[in-house]
Parts: C-alpha cells; structure tokens; sequence
C-alpha cells in the first residue's frame, strides 16, 4: 500500500491581507473530494501554508521605497505593497485555530527571525523555509532550534547550499522535509527537472523528498508523485483573475479538487510490487479469456482430437494448456459445434 502524499495547500499571501479570504481559501481546502465517475470520497489536502514576513528585515529602503503602482499593486511604493498584504501575529493565530477545527495541519512559511513572534501566540505544524532563504543561516539556526518539524524548498539552491542548511538544522533535530523546486513563475517545463526527485530519495534517504510547484495547472504535481515525492506544495487561490501577484499562477476551487483527485487516486493506483491477477479482473477474464470449444458437431461416443477443437469465449472452461484433459476423451453426450466444453461432456 502506498503512503499517502502529504498535500499543502499554499495561501501564501493569497489572502489579499483579509482573514476571511484565508478562512474561505482554509473551508475549499478541508472539504473531501470526490470521485464523480466511482463515486468515491477522497482524502482532501492535508495543511495549508501562510506567509509571514517581517519587514525590517526584507529589503533595502530604496526597494522598500521604490513606486509600485501597476494593476496587482496594494500600495503607492513596494513598501506600502507589502505592508498591507502581512497578517499581524493575532490575524495568523485566528487563522490557524480555524484550520485546525477544519481537521488541517497548518503550516508557516516565516521570512525574518522576528517573525518568530508568532510563538508567542501558537506554534505551526511546520515551518516553512522559502527557496530564496536556504541560504540564510541564521534564520535556519532560529527555525531549527524551535525543533519544530521544518520543510526545505531548494528552488534557488543547489547541493551545496541544500548541505550547508541540512548542517545548521541538524544540529538542533533531523525531522526535515526537503522539496525539489524551481523559482521560475510560471516555471518552464523544460526547466523543471522532475528526475531531481529520485535524485534526492537515493542521496539523502533519511529525509522526506517533496516537490513545490509552480508550473500551470496539476500535470506536474501528480507526476512528482509518481516519481516518488511523499509531499506537494502548491499556491491556491478563490480565484485565478484576482488582483495580487501569485492568484494567476496558483489553482481555483476547481483546480484544487482536480490535483486532489488525481493524487489521491495515483496513491491507490500504485498498488504493491510485483505482478498477479487482481481480484478485479475476475468477472472480466470468465467473461472475455478463451476457452476450448469444439468446432463441430461431436457425437456421444466420440473420441476427440486436436482437429475438433479451438478456442472461444468464455474463459471459464479449458485452456489451451490443459487440452490434454480434452484431446483422447470420448463426449458423453452431444457436444454442439462452438461451444464450450466443460468437464461434465467428457469421460
């Protein structure tokens, strides 16, 4: 049986700096997802992520100052843009006791030692360390030492930044997540490189190997499984034309219970190792596998030969490797031409 894919949800900063866009985004998470064509009911995702930055520790002035007035804009400098887009400590709390009475895991992607503050309030399933901090030791010093379980995303690192943070972490506990990753938005597909995947299981197995997505659509994700990785990471949002920079890159409602769907029911597909008749097929191979028949009239009394015999559906009589227990016995009673014969019509 496979392991179930833990799936996260990416809220980001989709939430436009409004909780009740978070909630709304939280109750589409924790909703099941169902299978129209087998009516089945699937696991929905398993956490959803915010994003908590502290600004004194994000840009220089002149960027922090620099004007930002384009149609995703929140404020008249990027400053002012990023300000209105952050949750205070409380508003990250709100949201996460409503995500746990969803039944979710919640998870925090925090930019700044300083946004360690929110412990003082609750303490995250996991922590998040975004692409572009894998590199940003002291961070990761700080997040490590809470010995609260970490996920690792490598989009703007290679294996030596991806050690150098694995050394930090390490010395504080080894419950780490590492996702494969690219910070390309929307992420080329000739640029993904999903054979990084099997690449990370082989060499550092004593890790959970994940992906994080930012291709278009859900053919990536499901294929990551597929190739193996035991975590999804991908941005969400109510709706893919709302104003804000990730919403047109991230999945609707409907994307978002597609991917579900297609994860949930790739986990069931992948079986066990090795290969036998399922129990599925039982009806199908009596109904549609050969059997041996006769091809004429045989007359009780006869003995029958190869000449008399072919094969023909359904597949509950002889096969052609058993036509030793048909060929040199002699038909009890009249066996019609073209049909099965069964165990009763012979000696």
């Amino acid at each position: 049986m496979s392991v179930e894919t833990y799936i996260v949800g990416e809220i980001g900063q989709n939430h436009n700096g409004d909780i009740e866009i978070a909630k709304k985004l939280v109750d589409i998470v924790a909703e099941p997802v169902k299978d129209d064509l087998f009516g089945t009911q699937l696991r929905p995702m398993n956490a959803i992520k915010l994003t908590k930055r502290d600004l004194k520790e994000e840009l220089s002035v002149s960027a922090m100052n620099r004007p930002y007035t384009g149609y995703h804009s929140f404020g008249k400098t990027y400053g002012e843009h990023r300000e209105f887009l952050e949750l205070s400590d409380e508003e990250h709390y709100e949201v996460y006791k409503y995500t746990k009475e969803k039944g979710l895991d919640f998870v925090d992607t925090l930019c700044a030692v300083g946004c360690l503050s929110i412990f003082r309030y609750f303490e995250p399933d996991r922590l998040k360390v975004a692409s572009r901090d894998l590199t940003n030791i002291p961070l990761l010093s700080a997040l490590a030492e809470t010995k609260v379980p970490i996920i690792l995303s490598t989009g703007m690192g290679g294996k030596p930044e991806l050690d150098a943070a694995l050394e930090v972490i390490t010395k504080y506990h080894s419950d780490i997540t590492i996702l494969h990753c690219l910070s390309q938005y929307p992420s080329e597909y000739q640029n993904i490189n999903l054979n990084t995947i099997p690449y990370l299981i082989k060499n550092y197995p004593e890790y959970t190997i994940g992906y994080s997505d930012h291709s278009i659509g859900i053919m990536i994700p499901v294929a990551a499984v597929a190739l193996g990785a035991r975590v999804i990471e991908k941005h969400i949002t109510l709706d893919r034309n709302m104003k804000g920079t990730d919403h047109a890159g991230s999945l609707a409602p409907d994307g978002i219970r597609r991917m579900v769907r297609d994860i949930r029911n790739l986990e069931l597909a992948f079986g066990e190792e090795g290969m036998f008749v399922s129990k599925a097929v039982k009806d199908t191979k009596i109904k549609l596998e050969r059997s041996i028949a006769s091809n004429r009239n045989i007359e009780k009394g006869e003995v029958i030969t190869e000449k008399d015999i072919h094969l023909l559906s359904p597949g509950d009589g002889f096969k052609w490797n058993e036509k030793n227990m048909v060929v040199g016995k002699k038909a009890v009673r009249l066996i019609p031409k073209d049909e099965i014969i069964y165990k009763d019509m012979i000696e």
